[in-house]
């Protein structure tokens, strides 16, 4: 059976991203912008597992769209944190690298669904 790459590392950035907001309460304290990099970095995983059972291309495109869209909005929640001092420098390479790479798949993904 084919591996599904962008199913797996969307699932591992979530967990990374439960981990990272978890650090943020507890340890700093902040629970605004946590919450909108849980509910955006949670998301690109979610839409990867509906759009693996979506009803036509049209709905795998949407639902891929949407969750380029969520990993978009999660690096720019990522360099939040990082520019007012939430995040270290170490933690936010870290995460945005596995950002970068989810966004640059999905991209993928939906360009060459469109192209067939």
């Amino acid at each position: 059976m084919k591996k599904n790459i962008i199913k797996e590392k969307s699932y591992l950035f979530a967990i990374r991203v439960v981990n990272l907001c978890r650090y943020l309460q507890e340890t700093k304290k902040e629970y605004v912008l946590s919450k909108q990099l849980l509910r955006s970095g949670t998301a690109p995983g979610a839409l990867v597992r509906e759009a693996e059972h979506a009803q036509s291309r049209a709905d795998f495109i949407h639902k891929m769209s949407i969750g380029l869209k969520e990993i978009n909005e999660s690096e720019y929640w990522i360099n939040l944190l990082y520019d007012t001092d939430y995040i270290n420098k170490e933690q936010y390479d870290s995460i945005l690298i596995d950002a970068q790479e989810i966004l640059k798949i999905m991209i993928s993904i939906v360009k060459t669904t469109k192209q067939k």
